[in-house]
């Protein structure tokens, strides 16, 4: 089952605050790396490593390199969970 947006997007904000270790940070869509001080490069890979082991993806460099913020990467998350969905059910 496809999970909605909201849900992505908590679990996301969950997954960033664990790895910022920032437990109150305030994520929202245009929250992003040039925001955070914390967020440097080796947590870059290590909040992509931890959405894909969460949600059961794979993102290509490419990928994660364009991402400009959580918005952008919470809509390529569901998007990559739609297309291992069957559509019938």
């Amino acid at each position: 089952m496809l999970p909605d947006p909201d849900q992505i997007f908590a679990e996301l904000t969950q997954i960033i605050r664990d790895v910022l270790e920032l437990p109150e940070l305030a994520v929202t869509a245009a929250t992003s790396a040039e925001n955070i001080e914390e967020w440097d490069s080796f947590n870059q890979i290590n909040i992509i490593v931890a959405v894909e082991a969460k949600f059961g993806i794979r993102f290509k460099t490419a990928e994660f390199e364009a991402l400009t913020n959580v918005g952008a990467l919470a809509g390529l998350v569901r998007e990559k969970l739609m297309l291992r969905t069957p559509a019938n059910g």
